[in-house]
């Protein structure tokens, strides 16, 4: 009887995180070793079901890197990779579509479809849900002009229609996106997930986004982690070094995303049950970032 009353005390502590979430958005970009161990798919998809259940409206983005690289190394095309952008050309471009739309976005559908919940496949095509351009980079040289490079059919997101995730949405669908887009003229750009998730939750006004990652989330210089920053605060460690690597892309994603989301999370998906330990505990699993103009405001 014990064992049942510390289950019951759980479920009605999580009453006030679920008044506050209750009938708004969530986008979770889901990626890393989340996608490939079958326990932790497995919490992933009841994770995102029990949401929509007691009436939170989750939007799943999701990447795909690694079985890219499978598919590419099996089909003998070599993959060029130039400041952490895989250079896509047109055969890369129609390998990347057909692993993240008609291969990983399905699986994913039928994994939360299996487990009792009603999921919807979409990429940026659809709709034309997400418009693309192509992503400019440049390296500063020193004594000399910045060097441009042509990363091919990598793009980045130029606006959001939300109109097709808010019909599904309100017919009791959950949307899950594959980070494709596409450009006035029809070509197809490869989108960097996290950046969808991003524009996506902004475009929503979701209540949060969470970054589903394979490290706890953002560590200080002792390994610690940080459980908060402000968007001040989060420049200021990229500033000094703090924060470095592929963080840095994540970091300023979320920066980006509380312009108009209340909060984003950086969070370990190697934890079961994740999703659900940021949004209804106290303290949280991971780094969340907040708008300091909000803040001050």
């Amino acid at each position: 009887m014990k064992r049942y009353q510390l289950q019951a005390k759980s479920i009605i502590e999580t009453l006030p995180y679920i008044s506050e979430f209750y009938g708004k958005t969530i986008v979770v970009k889901y990626g890393g070793n989340a996608m490939i161990d079958e326990d932790l798919k497995r919490a992933f998809a009841l994770n995102i079901i029990l949401l929509k259940y007691i009436g939170i409206n989750p939007v799943v983005v999701h990447g795909g890197g690694p079985q890219i690289g499978h598919m590419l190394k099996a089909l003998n095309i070599e993959s060029h990779f130039r400041e952490g952008y895989r250079v896509t050309d047109d055969a890369t471009m129609d390998v990347v579509e057909m692993v993240l739309v008609g291969k990983v976005n399905k699986e994913i559908v039928n994994l939360i479809n299996l487990h009792g919940g009603q999921a919807v496949g979409l990429s940026g095509k659809d709709g034309m849900l997400v418009k693309a351009e192509p992503k400019e980079l440049s390296i500063e040289k020193k004594n000399a002009p910045p060097e441009i490079i042509d990363l091919g059919k990598v793009g980045e997101v130029k606006s959001v229609n939300t109109t097709l995730i808010e019909s599904l949405l309100r017919d009791n669908f959950i949307p899950v996106i594959a980070p494709v887009g596409v450009d006035d003229e029809g070509q197809t750009y490869n989108i960097n997930a996290d950046s969808v998730a991003g524009a996506v939750a902004s475009a929503l006004k979701a209540k949060r986004l969470h970054l589903l990652t394979d490290v706890p989330g953002l560590l200080d210089a002792d390994g610690e982690l940080i459980t908060s920053l402000s968007t001040k605060e989060a420049f200021e460690c990229i500033d000094s070094g703090v924060i470095t690597g592929g963080m840095i892309p994540k970091i300023k994603c979320c920066i980006e995303a509380v312009a108009e989301v209340e909060k984003a999370a950086i969070i370990d998906g190697r934890v079961e049950n994740c999703i659900l330990l940021e949004l209804f505990t106290q303290s949280g699993i991971g780094t969340e970032i907040t708008d300091s103009s909000k803040d001050s405001a």
